[in-house]
């Protein structure tokens, strides 16, 4: 498996800048995390990646594309993987509109409001986390690489390392 943390967002662009919560749900990539994501796409492309999970936050959404149309890959949209739910950019988008503007994607299996109420507890995270790993044994993928795209809280949780935007690493389930 391969973890990609989502590149910058426009929440980590003004949040660095003013070290505060710019109040902003559900943002999406900052100008300099587009072009990122699209870096990203021969970087990764020759990985063996046959399989996309990402988060419903649209920002996760963003930084897949690039790399998902490049390999011709539908990615499967997968709310276990969301983020923490702590700050402004923790209220994702109701599954009614994310259908609307991502149409060839599938939220049906998505509550309409899927994310995390805030603050959620360091062991509902560790447990999310626990319960991906126990998917992934579960339903294994046969062929190829899966590439993860994530969120900090939950790739720290799922890996016990801190990643930076749109930093990728290779992950033991």
């Amino acid at each position: 498996m391969i973890i990609l943390r989502h590149c910058e967002s426009e929440f980590n662009r003004l949040y660095t800048l003013h070290g505060r919560d710019p109040n902003l749900p559900d943002p999406g990539l900052s100008a300099r995390g587009l072009a990122h994501a699209q870096e990203l796409v021969p970087q990764l492309t020759g990985l063996g990646i046959t399989r996309i999970l990402v988060s419903p936050f649209t920002r996760a959404l963003q930084t897949a594309r690039p790399l998902a149309t490049a390999l011709g890959i539908v990615p499967e949209i997968t709310p276990l993987i969301r983020e923490r739910g702590l700050f402004s950019c923790d209220e994702g988008t109701p599954a009614s509109t994310l259908a609307g503007d991502w149409p060839a994607l599938d939220f049906s299996h998505l509550a309409e409001h899927w994310w995390s109420p805030p603050p959620e507890p360091d062991h509902a995270l560790n447990q999310r986390a626990q319960d991906f790993r126990t998917t992934l044994k579960t339903h294994p993928h046969p062929q190829g690489q899966t590439l993860v795209v994530s969120h900090w809280w939950f790739l720290l949780a799922l890996s016990d390392r801190s990643l930076e935007n749109g930093e990728w690493r290779h992950q033991h389930p």
